[in-house]
């Protein structure tokens, strides 16, 4: 542990040079806690043989109605390159989580669909990550739900929704 904010550090020298510090600032702290958490929950996730990426996979067949979704719309909503989902999908299957199948109406597409095993293995890793407060436990709800809404116009920003 450093006896200093290295973020801090770096916004002062940052600041004998060029502008935008909060900026510059806001954003590396941003992607130092993605970093941070993200390590956290692979690390809750890998005892059950998942990443984060493959967990929202799973979670977004889960609350499908029909369990299954086209690999083309997991994509979307997942907002993950076509050969990630293709990748994240290879992965699940392989250790029996999800099945492909056909589009029964679209003879183009695939779908990948969520087996029981899937379902289960949703359920344990779910309580793992809610146990472990999604690696977020330094904060309250108030601020959970404060960061949030600070975040909002970022991604509305960026065409999220």
């Amino acid at each position: 542990m450093l006896p200093f904010d290295p973020i801090d550090e770096a916004a002062r020298q940052w600041a004998l040079r060029w502008e935008g510090v909060p900026q510059m600032h806001a954003v590396t702290s941003l992607m130092r806690v993605q970093q941070l958490v993200l390590g956290r929950l692979d690390g809750i996730l890998k005892p059950h043989g998942l990443t984060f990426a493959r967990y929202e996979a799973l979670v977004l067949l889960t609350f499908s109605s029909a369990g299954s979704l086209p690999l083309g719309k997991m994509g979307e909503r997942l907002q993950v390159h076509p050969t990630s989902i293709t990748s994240i999908i290879d992965r699940l299957e392989s250790a029996g989580l999800v099945v492909r199948r056909r589009h029964p109406d679209d003879g183009r597409a695939v779908l990948a669909e969520i087996t029981d095993e899937g379902r289960a293995l949703v359920q344990q890793a779910t309580a793992d990550l809610v146990g472990a407060d999604f690696g977020l436990d330094a904060l309250s709800e108030e601020s959970l739900r404060a960061l949030s809404e600070l975040l909002r116009p970022v991604r509305k920003a960026a065409g999220d929704f």
